[in-house]
């Protein structure tokens, strides 16, 4: 996956005691709810990116989860969004399909329970694109940052 500036909406979370599961859900409640796509300036496209990124140590420390669009520029962050520039780095590609959002959990519990992947904990990325609303046939493309 090529660098790209995001703008969204954005929560710290754990995945301690559940408390991530509550935050993604609450953030994506209010991405839907308030019609984040339409406040976001300069998007360079209609995919919807889910960037986990400050990763306080592995995966079970604190983690910053953005939830918006890739842009063309970061000149113009509306108040309460956060803009940033993201670099994935080398990157091992998943592709969750079936019914979402368990498609996701799946391919995320697969992620966690992978000893052999050397996760880099830099910035992982959801891609949302247009199979994303496929219903039961629904495509989402998790990219996670790998050791090089």
């Amino acid at each position: 996956m090529n660098d790209f500036k995001v703008i969204g909406i954005s929560t710290v979370t754990t995945n301690e005691n559940g408390k991530s599961i509550e935050d993604v859900e609450k953030i994506w409640s209010k991405f839907w709810g308030e019609n984040i796509s339409d406040k976001i300036p300069n998007k360079e496209s209609n995919e919807i990116y889910a960037v986990y990124t400050d990763y306080e140590s592995d995966n079970t420390g604190k983690y910053t989860l953005i939830i918006g669009f890739p842009v063309t520029t970061l000149d113009n962050i509306p108040a309460d969004f956060v803009g940033r520039e993201i670099s994935v780095g080398k990157s091992k590609k998943y592709i969750s399909k079936g019914k979402m959002p368990e498609a996701i959990v799946k391919t995320w519990t697969e992620i966690w329970k992978d000893t052999q992947l050397k996760r880099a904990y830099r910035t992982d990325v959801t891609v949302h694109g247009s199979k994303y609303y496929d219903g039961d046939n629904a495509e989402v493309e998790t990219y996670i940052s790998i050791s090089e």
